[in-house]
């Protein structure tokens, strides 16, 4: 009888812990896939708000850096520094000058921007100071500015792309895939 007892004991036993064993993977299961879900959400909602905080910093940092282009490209130059009866070597200055401090100013951007952007844009920089210092050193000296303008001008017709046009539709493009 103490076998039979014992046997009837295990299925009492049996029938009460296997839909308890059942109960708890199923609920174990759900739960484990309703908390993945949960974070993967909460993630999600982290990189909507790292998107919607940077997107507008990125932006900015797109205009400000076409800014630059613009304030750094010699005929800008020219129209903000040239004032007359200065000679080519003043000018020359003043310009590189105003490019170092335009580079300064805007060197904090390169945080927003792409590592491939900041070369280029770097590189146009390096270009444009090379080209008026290129220009600056055909000419005699103490010439006057405006043979300094007159030169640039000439130079200008003769180049095909400017440095600084290269830069502008990098800055465009990257702006671009970023809105896409």
């Amino acid at each position: 009888m103490s076998k039979i007892f014992k046997a009837i004991m295990l299925l009492e036993i049996l029938k009460l812990t296997i839909p308890s064993l059942v109960v708890f993977l199923t609920i174990y299961f759900v739960l484990k896939s309703f908390f993945k879900q949960q974070v993967s959400l909460k993630q999600l909602d982290i990189r909507q708000e790292v998107v919607r905080t940077t997107l507008p910093m990125k932006l900015q940092a797109y205009e400000r850096l076409s800014l630059f282009c613009e304030r750094i490209s010699i005929p800008s130059l020219i129209l903000r520094l040239h004032t007359p009866g200065t000679d080519a070597h003043s000018l020359q200055h003043a310009m590189q000058i105003s490019i170092q401090k335009e580079f300064e100013h805007n060197i904090t951007q390169q945080m927003y921007i792409s590592e491939q952007l900041w070369q280029i844009l770097r590189l146009a920089t390096d270009q444009t100071v090379d080209t008026i210092n290129i220009i600056s050193r055909e000419l005699p000296p103490n010439t006057n500015a405006e043979a300094l303008i007159e030169a640039y001008y000439r130079f200008a017709e003769q180049s095909r792309v400017q440095p600084l046009d290269k830069a502008l539709s990098a800055i465009k493009h990257e702006a671009s895939v970023l809105l896409a």
